[in-house]
């Protein structure tokens, strides 16, 4: 959070002055009657996210990106709430990003869908792990399916599936403004982990269809075997004391 003052010095833009700045932005910007959708962290968190699949996110941002330096400013800058705007649209992520200009950063992020090999083998790999329906459905991700994130080929893009562009002077490849952006993607997966899917060019409805659809034809090919958790009358007499 560096820029040139008005003698030519190098300075670097506190904390408090970005927040002010960003705080400005979004006033003016909803002044307008545009619709935002800021990336808020609750309280002061040593941890930008919360769950084991946000906080792998970001891990797995952190793995490739080109410059380590914009790590930790893309991580003040998230946590300063300079990420005014963060919409996720499918693969399409757009943001705006406060800076040290008046007005914030266009940041625009492309995430490839899957080829269709690969969709269908990561779709396989899921319904094999989903056991908890309930879980999924409230949006909470099993831990079961902690591979289909961690593993070479899981929905997790390589440097090569995601593509960035930012309108700030800055001449890396991913700048500051766009690993703030990359961080708030966590924080929405925190939010809702369904995004992951999507993003993929998977159809998560489908995706659950088959899941229930895979539950019910175990359960109904289990409906005539006898459950070894009903007692049967003998069971009654020696277990309460009375007889049927």
């Amino acid at each position: 959070m560096s820029y040139y003052d008005y003698f030519g010095q190098f300075r670097q833009m506190s904390l408090e002055e970005l927040r002010r700045r960003a705080e400005e932005s979004l006033e003016k910007e909803r002044a307008c009657g545009k619709r935002l959708e800021p990336v808020v962290l609750p309280g002061r968190p040593r941890k930008i996210c919360r769950t084991w699949w946000g906080d792998a996110w970001c891990r797995n941002l952190e793995r490739y990106a080109d410059y380590m330096s914009r790590i930790d400013r893309g991580k003040r800058y998230v946590r300063s709430g300079a990420v005014v705007d963060l919409k996720i649209s499918g693969g399409d992520i757009a943001a705006k990003v406060q800076g040290s200009q008046s007005t914030p950063y266009q940041v625009s992020i492309r995430v490839d869908a899957l080829g269709e090999n690969r969709r269908k083998e990561i779709e396989q790999k899921a319904l094999g792990k989903i056991k908890d329906l309930a879980a999924l459905a409230s949006g909470e991700f099993p831990e079961e399916l902690k591979d289909l994130f961690f593993s070479k080929e899981g929905l997790f893009p390589s440097p090569k599936e995601i593509h960035f562009r930012c309108t700030c002077p800055d001449w890396a490849y991913m700048c500051k403004h766009v690993v703030a952006a990359m961080y708030g993607i966590g924080v929405r997966l925190d939010e809702n982990p369904f995004y992951f899917f999507p993003m993929r060019g998977m159809d998560v409805d489908k995706l659950m269809d088959k899941a229930i659809g895979n539950k019910l034809e175990s359960m109904l090919a289990n409906v005539d075997v006898e459950s070894t958790r009903i007692m049967k009358d003998v069971d009654l007499l020696e277990v309460f004391g009375v007889e049927s």
